[in-house]
């Protein structure tokens, strides 16, 4: 299939993805990847990544599968797919487009960084896309169609959304069941863990306070961050040691 015909199948425009981040290009191809900088001959149009890098599950609990592109492809931030009694949902979206993945009804978006392939999965499956306003109107986002901007925190598809802040001013984390979904905010590290260094220090730390006062509430088993699924009994001493840190 040429470029063409596949553009015309989907009747998208023409789509780029950056094989050092990730990040998807709508439109023309520009010199650089506007997320990271890197040359154009690092580009892969989206059907040729579609066929080079396969969306695949691994399985988290019952309800909760992790996405992650084999190879791996650019940062590889995981998105995770839970099966609510509305239908499927995506938090985070996939950076490759593979149009034989099970659809889903909406894709809840943590921030807007990495909104991967979400425009075409969106066309395909008419799925809602849902991200906070903040983030929505950021020059990284605004080639993607939103469906729903929200604002404040609430709860859809059996899932509750917290608005926090912090690592850009939309961020937004999601509990299901007993399962947190972090996506960034914080990485794992042999020592522990650190806050995602790519946004305002000062506010992230201080948000990350009320991250911990939504945690202290609930019962979690488990926690989905961008690349890893760890138990929340390991994770929250680490974020606590973090917070504690000056």
């Amino acid at each position: 299939m040429t470029i063409s015909e596949a553009n015309t199948l989907l009747e998208m425009p023409p789509q780029w993805v950056c094989l050092e981040c990730g990040y998807n290009m709508i439109g023309e191809m520009p010199d650089v990847c506007p997320f990271c900088g890197a040359r154009h001959e690092r580009f892969l149009p989206w059907e040729v990544a579609e066929h080079q890098f396969r969306v695949t599950e691994f399985p988290v609990d019952d309800t909760v599968t992790q996405l992650l592109s084999v190879p791996k492809l650019g940062y590889e931030h995981a998105a995770y797919r839970i099966e609510t009694a509305q239908g499927g949902v995506w938090i985070d979206a996939p950076s490759a487009f593979n149009r034989d993945l099970a659809p889903v009804r909406a894709i809840l978006f943590t921030h807007h960084h990495f909104m991967g392939a979400s425009n075409q999965y969106r066309k395909l499956w008419q799925s809602e896309v849902w991200l906070h306003e903040h983030d929505a109107s950021q020059p990284l986002a605004r080639s993607f169609t939103v469906d729903h901007r929200f604002t404040e925190s609430f709860s859809a598809f059996g899932i509750e959304a917290h608005h926090c802040g912090g690592h850009t001013q939309g961020f937004t984390f999601y509990i299901y069941r007993d399962v947190l979904f972090i996506c960034d905010y914080v990485f794992l590290t042999p020592a522990g863990m650190i806050f995602n260094p790519y946004g305002p220090e000062r506010e992230t730390r201080q948000q990350a306070s009320f991250i911990r006062e939504v945690l202290a509430k609930r019962t979690l088993m488990t926690v989905c961050g961008y690349n890893y699924v760890a138990p929340f009994a390991d994770w929250l001493p680490r974020f606590e040691r973090l917070l504690a840190e000056r």
